[in-house]
């Protein structure tokens, strides 16, 4: 997929104009913290709703056009987020409290086992012991191609790595051809061992 035409033609259905809606609850409820980071972060809604309650927050996507897009509306906002042009894949170790990921994972799971694999196994990684990790992704139930289940999260945010693993059924939001389209969808939360 050419993520970097679709930012172009402004035709990508994640982008909704802000944080996808099942996010809303994990964000007033606090996120751990001081330091998060947005996996997949596209034009950076989210990775800016997050420096606006104060998080140190790192957006990473492997679309130039989408970070050059995130770092205008940062510098346009006053807000100040570190975006990153990166494969989610093979990013360097580091430590952050909180790590989002809002489409990316189940994206991966849909396109290249490999990718998947080589992305689950980076995630601990990444975390902090006791950081949370956030997964949003288009449930099975969608069709179209879409093949995530709960029992993939659960065995991919399985102890002994992963603990107090959470799914939730909620409604991911989408914009296609100019109309709001929902699909069912799941919610991860799980914290780092």
């Amino acid at each position: 997929m050419n993520y970097d035409e679709i930012y172009r033609h402004g035709a990508a259905p994640w982008e909704i104009g802000g944080p996808q809606p099942a996010f809303a609850a994990v964000l007033d409820r606090g996120v751990t913290g001081p330091k998060a980071l947005d996996l997949g972060c596209g034009t950076g809604e989210l990775a800016l709703a997050l420096a606006r309650r104060g998080y140190e927050v790192t957006g990473v996507d492997i679309s130039p056009v989408a970070i050059d897009l995130a770092r205008a509306k940062a510098a346009d906002a006053g807000v100040a987020v570190r975006f990153e042009v990166g494969d989610a894949t093979k990013l360097p170790a580091a430590e952050f409290d909180a790590v989002f990921d809002s489409g990316l994972l189940h994206n991966l799971h849909r396109e290249d086992e490999a990718q998947t694999a080589a992305y689950l196994t980076l995630l601990p990684t990444l975390t902090t012991p006791g950081g949370t990790v956030h997964v949003l992704g288009v449930s099975a139930a969608a069709g179209h191609g879409w093949n995530m289940t709960e029992e993939f999260l659960r065995a991919s945010f399985a102890a002994p790595t992963w603990t107090d693993t959470r799914v939730a059924d909620i409604e991911v939001a989408a914009i296609v051809d100019g109309q709001d389209l929902t699909m069912p969808g799941f919610l991860l939360r799980a914290v780092r061992a």
